[in-house]
């Protein structure tokens, strides 16, 4: 496929790390439009946000290559003043969840967790094709789980192994802060950035997955 839009994604420089080399021609830092940077930063300087973008900076450079993402989020929730954790599980997951559930209770904080099976709600029942419950009957229901976190009235919430678009579902109507302990990936062990450092060997089948016009 052509290149005919290219963005950071295409980047291999990264000036805008240091700004020790050269910007590359199509470099989205020297192309950006000014207001729309101007708007983004306006809101990272509002009073929340701006609480968040300094309290996650802070976690970063006194745990940089030292605390696990565990205790980041732990360390994070507590410098912001956050006592209530929701934690958003997958059942798959459900152990990991209990454990974190118990960490976190250890260093103080509330926790309410809300797993994706919660309500038993058939696959059919909200037009999902009957074949998709040959790996189970009942739906995973990501909004219903941000409706309860909502209502436990959760500072922070946690995802734990949400399935690829359900955790989207959820992301889009927690109305509490969102960050994400496990991306669930089963065939890599919950590890789904070992596909991208095997893309040239054994995941090589990826480059060719989706017939050509699918994905045009």
């Amino acid at each position: 496929m052509e290149k005919t839009d290219l963005s950071c994604a295409d980047c291999a420089v990264i000036n805008c790390r240091k700004g020790d080399k050269r910007y590359p021609d199509f470099c989205v830092t020297t192309h950006m439009d000014p207001d729309l940077k101007e708007e983004a930063l306006a809101l990272c300087r509002e009073e929340e946000n701006n609480r968040i973008m300094r309290t996650a900076a802070q976690v970063e450079y006194e745990g940089y290559r030292q605390w696990c993402r565990v205790r980041e989020i732990m360390e994070f929730a507590k410098r912001l003043g956050y006592r209530k954790i929701g934690i958003a599980t997958c059942v798959g997951l459900i152990r990991e969840a209990r454990i974190f559930a118990d960490l976190l209770r250890k260093n103080g904080f509330e926790v309410f967790g809300i797993a994706c099976k919660a309500g038993a709600v058939p696959k059919v029942d909200v037009g999902i094709a009957p074949e998709c419950a040959q790996i189970g009957p009942n739906t995973c229901n990501p909004i219903l789980q941000a409706k309860i976190l909502n209502q436990e009235k959760t500072d922070l919430n946690v995802v734990i192994g949400l399935c690829v678009g359900h955790d989207s579902l959820f992301y889009k109507y927690s109305e509490a802060p969102v960050t994400t302990l496990i991306t669930k990936d089963r065939v890599t062990g919950h590890n789904p950035a070992a596909a991208l450092y095997t893309a040239d060997s054994y995941y090589k089948d990826l480059q060719a997955v989706i017939p050509k016009e699918e994905n045009q």
